[in-house]
């Protein structure tokens, strides 16, 4: 199993930054793909990064430019920090880290996600 906490969302006015982090813990080794998916009630879910174990990165066009997204490999802690910067009234949104992994003994397939954190940015 892979945990998922999220921490560093907030109010921020257009044009700043915030910086969102996810730990993962638990079965960290298995863990083969993470990213970010944000949502604002009544709209479909968007995909906003995504990063391999590789280092490699993918962005919603709608952030490219000015979202970062980034691993980091600690012993018995995966953290996924997500810098934004030059902050849109559209980007306000409830944001989701996941980690995709695979189950210890029957390499099944498995998401985890983290609890949401909200990002209000105001114009």
């Amino acid at each position: 199993q892979v945990q998922l906490v999220e921490s560093g969302g907030g109010l921020v006015q257009a044009g700043g930054s915030l910086r969102l982090s996810c730990a993962a813990s638990g079965s960290i080794f298995s863990i083969n793909f993470m990213g970010w998916y944000r949502q604002v009630p009544g709209k479909q879910r968007e995909l906003v990064a995504t990063i391999t174990n590789g280092g490699s990165t993918n962005y919603a066009d709608s952030v490219k430019g000015r979202f970062t997204i980034s691993r980091d490999n600690g012993k018995n802690t995966v953290y996924l920090p997500l810098q934004m910067n030059s902050l849109k009234p559209e980007d306000t949104a409830i944001y989701y880290c996941f980690a995709d992994y695979r189950v210890s003994g029957t390499n099944s397939p498995r998401r985890s996600w983290g609890q949401g954190t909200q990002v209000t940015v105001s114009s």
